[in-house]
């Protein structure tokens, strides 16, 4: 089914019965979106604000208040569909830079979630930060509350780099508050960007080798992407910077990737490494599985049972559809067989254990391992399992299996 709009819709009948069946069988997150920045970097194109740029009624300090009413609806919209109570699994806030409200309106969040579904007696409860958006009180509260993680937002260790992408804390302070993270008994991840324009290779080794020296649970490296509409995208149009190289940026994948592998830190998904299968993000797994999720906030996306529907994106009208007891949903679509297992591909084969397919597509595996992209044991017995070279050439994998 093509994408149907849907300008906030009434709780009663938003989801069809159908989202129940196998529902106990499926695993169900939450996704908690706080859509507020104090400085847009120059390269981001997520739905996230600075306070000049929001008016009236979408006020931050009302905010978590406005995400909870979302959390009361979607609990009558999943029992009005038939979905039985299922105790939440993982917990992430993103952002925007979420730590920007106070550890007690996080808190009222996740407060919210836990009355109205139960949280799982081992549940993941992340939320990303900025380096100088908490300190060490901030962290102990967040643990006090119930959070188990913290995703740091590091992105390099090198002045010149986090100057071009327009992030504005100190390198120096990412190993204080990775202590004070620890001291608070959260689980640490860090993330970086490689491929910033005029980043070298040593430049990007370093950020690395600083990443392996804080020893952190897990670390998540993305290359970066200049989007459309971003600042960065009209330097790069004005020739103020460069565009990133693809061939630059396999070369700093591959040396991360060893550094990381040296350091004890094994791949689980393309962009993600982790110490111990135990420190994996397991809210991310959930998205590459297909499990249910419900996105809170503005903008935010939701799947459950093949349904998926994404909010409206400023938080004006967002807390303006939740006063009127209204759903802020934007648009959605029932995904059909045929695109399940579509996105079953495209998603499932960058995960490092690989992906089933079906007997059909044994020519495609065979030619897949002979020329280098997939490893040949596994495509023997039908499992797509990437090799490195095939990690760098995924979109073109997916292609061919699909």
């Amino acid at each position: 089914m093509s994408p149907t709009a849907a300008p906030g819709v009434a709780v009663e009948g938003f989801l069809p019965p159908s989202v129940a069946d196998g529902a106990d069988g499926r695993d169900f997150g939450i996704y908690l979106h706080v859509p507020f920045c104090r400085v847009r970097c120059g390269y981001c194109d997520f739905n996230t604000y600075t306070s000049d740029e929001l008016g009236e009624g979408a006020s931050r300090s009302d905010y978590a208040a406005t995400a909870v009413r979302e959390i009361e609806l979607a609990a009558h919209a999943l029992s009005d569909a038939g979905v039985p109570r299922r105790e939440v699994r993982t917990v992430f806030v993103g952002g925007g830079t979420p730590t920007l409200l106070a550890p007690g309106e996080l808190a009222s969040m996740l407060t919210a979630v836990e009355s109205t579904w139960g949280l799982a007696p081992d549940v993941e409860v992340t939320t990303e930060a900025n380096p100088d958006s908490v300190d060490a009180d901030d962290l102990v509260a967040l643990a006090e509350a119930g959070f188990t993680r913290v995703s740091f937002g590091m992105q390099s260790a090198v002045p010149e780099v986090l100057a071009t992408l327009d992030r504005t804390h100190d390198p120096e302070r990412v190993p204080q508050v990775v202590r004070w993270a620890r001291e608070a008994g959260l689980s640490v991840s860090l993330d970086l960007i490689y491929g910033a324009p005029g980043e070298t290779l040593e430049q990007w080794q370093r950020s690395v080798e600083a990443v392996v020296a804080l020893e952190p649970d897990h670390v998540s490296a993305y290359a970066l992407v200049v989007e459309d509409g971003t600042k960065m995208a009209a330097q790069v149009r004005r020739g103020e910077l460069p565009m990133p190289d693809p061939d630059d940026e396999a070369d700093k994948y591959e040396l991360a990737a060893a550094l990381l592998a040296r350091a004890g830190y094994d791949w689980y998904e393309i962009s993600n490494f982790a110490r111990t299968p135990a420190d994996r993000c397991r809210h991310n797994i959930a998205y590459w599985r297909s499990a249910d999720w419900w996105g809170i906030g503005p903008g935010a996306h939701s799947h459950v049972g093949g349904q998926r529907w994404w909010n409206v994106k400023h938080p004006r009208p967002y807390a303006a559809q939740l006063a009127a007891g209204r759903l802020p949903v934007a648009g959605r679509e029932m995904l059909s067989a045929e695109d399940r297992e579509v996105e079953r591909i495209l998603l499932g084969v960058r995960l490092a254990e690989g992906l089933d397919v079906g007997p059909e597509l044994a020519d495609q595996l065979s030619a897949l391992a002979g020329d280098g992209l997939i490893e040949r044991g596994p495509a023997v017995e039908g499992r797509a399992v990437l090799t490195l070279r095939g990690r760098l050439l995924a979109d073109a994998v997916v292609r061919r299996l699909t």
